[in-house]
């Protein structure tokens, strides 16, 4: 088997099951349901995967280099502060709504404490984005003299919030404007004298 046939068929795994394991779940999905959805064998599955729970390990490590990546792409082309802080709260809302099978299947059975370090290794490094793109607004005189790592925690809790909501509470949601101009502008009125 050449290379790309081997990736190929690797996708093709990868795209199965994320669709068993959003239908039933990581304790009802099986390396046999996926190997059948992926229209391979259980022992060829085998040769890509060694078990479950490696599989959804790395679907989680190609949902979280997605989420990156396009950040990180729609930030590259982005100069001022305030725009940047922005594009990160609504790429983060756009990529977790148009992938919200993975925040449902994030909140079935285990899946919290499931691949734990791997979450909050990607959770300290969105944070750290962050915290970088407030800091460069507060060097850069566009943000008010604040602790940008203290900001980036209270704007990525914020996040996840929304994101919990999206699962549980949809009434809860909010507009991305309206996030980004109550965060970007507060709450207090501004003397105009």
């Amino acid at each position: 088997m050449n290379k790309r046939s081997a990736e190929a068929t690797k996708q093709k795994i990868l795209d199965a099951a994320h669709r068993v394991f959003a239908e039933r779940g990581h304790s009802e999905a099986s390396m046999r349901l996926i190997a059948s959805a992926a229209g391979i064998s259980v022992g060829c599955l085998y040769l890509y995967f060694k078990n479950k729970d490696d599989l959804y390990l790395t679907l989680m490590q190609q949902w979280i280099r997605r989420l990156d990546g396009e950040t990180r792409e729609v930030l590259a082309h982005i100069k001022d502060p305030r725009e940047a802080v922005k594009a990160f709260i609504s790429t983060t809302i756009a990529f977790t709504t148009g992938h919200k099978e993975i925040l449902m299947l994030q909140g079935k059975e285990f899946c919290f404490s499931f691949g734990l370090d791997m979450k909050r290794q990607f959770f300290r490094e969105r944070r750290l984005f962050l915290t970088q793109l407030i800091a460069d607004g507060v060097e850069r005189g566009a943000f008010c003299d604040c602790n940008p790592e203290e900001a980036a925690k209270v704007i990525f809790n914020m996040l996840r919030g929304y994101i919990v909501s999206m699962v549980i509470d949809e009434e809860a949601l909010f507009s991305v404007e309206d996030c980004c101009s109550l965060l970007l502008n507060g709450l207090l009125r501004r003397n105009d004298g």
